[in-house]
């Protein structure tokens, strides 16, 4: 399953290692971050429930970008 969320990022290098920390997190099978458009496509595992994957996607995503938001 796909879901689109919108962010909020200062910067393009900011994005790249939010996409870095998402794709990482265990339930994801593929994350992107689009800067321009102020997206993240986040592509669940089979069987994931997004709410909790997206609270733990979320965490590894203010540890390399304290500021930024992921809106759910």
């Amino acid at each position: 399953m796909k879901k689109t969320y919108k962010i909020e990022v200062d910067c393009a290098n900011c994005a790249n290692l939010m996409e870095d920390a998402a794709r990482k997190t265990s339930g994801v099978q593929n994350a992107t971050v689009n800067f321009m458009t102020q997206k993240m496509i986040v592509e669940f595992a089979e069987g994931q429930e997004p709410a909790s994957v997206m609270a733990s996607v979320t965490k590894a995503c203010k540890k390399v970008e304290p500021d930024c938001e992921i809106y759910l």
